[in-house]
């Protein structure tokens, strides 16, 4: 079938408006009609190239013999939600009608890691940067005679979206797509940022550097798991302003004023946590975000780095001596098929902000606008109306 997306040709280039061909779902897979896709950052590095090895990071790859993907072209989007269309053989847990949240990372149940409860590393999702389906092995998506990768193996940039089973979950039909679309990606790598990642419990001190679409969400994530001072930390005056109406108890312009304010409240103990969800993350800011973290206490790093970025500096006596955690998180740590519906059911409890992130809303064409959007950081979250 036809369906109208948003593809990526190249770094350095616009979004193009394309008309694609998506082959009918087959064993294991499901078509599903978008309502709405989030502009999430990650889909902004493909374009700036963070997220694309340079010719160093390349050569280390393939000495190593690891398989390197062919990026381009890339059909993007990999937050949203939609409605079921058709599904294909052997498909259990959707029919036509449902409607769906996109999960940007599968998960199988049985490897290793989902075993363990730990479906944000699932072996499966470690194949997401292919052209060929995570199902059977073959690409189902086209540009011309060229195939399409779907970023995490999704696409949510396109009217429709051809995907495995295990890229959907189903929600109430009476949830709103939009919110649905919200805990996808954002709000989950964010409220889990904020909780999970960070270990924050009643009474503590935390401290997230940058404000957007997950920042946001881990302020709420924080103040949900009882934290007494969460100090929101970004240059944007419009995000410092609404910060506190999702939980922040303090807003600051930079990530030094706010090593000042942190020794100030806390009388010098300083943060038992630091998040960082900036939205593209320099290595220089983790000595700063480290300085602001008390003994024993953790910094999460939530943000994106560039590849070819590959050293930090530390400053190591410090951070051995008292004892400190810096820590990677992935979509916050938290399981999907579990997480999305108790954040969908603590929105409708009233307890988690979700329409109230929403600060632009796109038709397809005009994708550029909501990346730049993005980029500029006037938006906590933009999201693509397909209704």
């Amino acid at each position: 079938m036809k369906s109208h997306a948003a593809v990526l040709h190249g770094v350095g280039q616009d979004w193009q408006i394309e008309t694609i061909d998506l082959d009918p779902p087959r064993a294991g897979e499901v078509l599903v009609r978008m309502a709405v896709a989030g502009v999430c950052h990650s889909d902004d590095h493909f374009a700036t190239g963070d997220s694309v090895p340079d010719d160093n990071l390349i050569a280390l790859i393939e000495a190593a013999g690891m398989p390197m993907p062919e990026w381009f072209p890339l059909l993007g989007g990999h937050e949203g939600a939609g409605v079921v269309e058709e599904v294909g053989p052997g498909v259990t847990s959707l029919a036509p009608g449902d409607h769906v949240a996109v999960s940007f990372i599968p998960s199988c149940g049985t490897c290793r890691w989902c075993a363990t409860g730990a479906t944000y590393l699932c072996d499966v999702g470690g194949q997401v940067f292919s052209k060929n389906m995570i199902t059977d092995g073959t690409p189902r998506r086209h540009l011309g005679n060229q195939d399409l990768m779907a970023l995490m193996q999704v696409g949510t940039f396109s009217e429709y979206v051809v995907a495995s089973e295990r890229s959907f979950i189903k929600v109430h039909d009476w949830i709103p797509l939009e919110a649905a679309s919200l805990v996808s990606c954002g709000v989950t790598t964010g409220f889990g940022s904020g909780s999970v990642s960070s270990g924050a419990k009643p009474g503590d001190t935390v401290v997230v550097i940058g404000t957007g679409g997950v920042g946001m969400n881990a302020v709420q994530g924080a103040r949900a798991a009882g934290a007494k001072y969460v100090i929101a930390v970004d240059p944007v005056d419009f995000k410092r302003e609404i910060a506190p109406s999702f939980g922040a108890t303090h807003t600051v312009g930079d990530a030094a004023a706010a090593l000042g304010l942190v020794k100030e409240i806390t009388w010098g103990t300083m943060a038992d946590a630091v998040i960082l969800t900036v939205g593209v993350l320099k290595p220089d800011l983790i000595p700063l975000a480290l300085m602001m973290t008390r003994k024993g206490g953790t910094c999460v790093v939530t943000a994106m780095t560039p590849l070819s970025e590959m050293s930090v500096p530390l400053i190591l006596s410090d951070f051995v001596n008292s004892s400190k955690t810096l820590k990677g998180s992935l979509y916050g740590e938290m399981n999907a098929r579990a997480s999305m519906p108790m954040l969908l059911s603590m929105y409708e409890a009233g307890t988690l902000k979700l329409d109230e992130l929403v600060t632009r809303r796109y038709r397809l064409d005009e994708i550029n606008d909501a990346i730049k959007h993005l980029r500029e950081g006037s938006n906590i979250r933009g999201i693509i109306d397909f209704t």
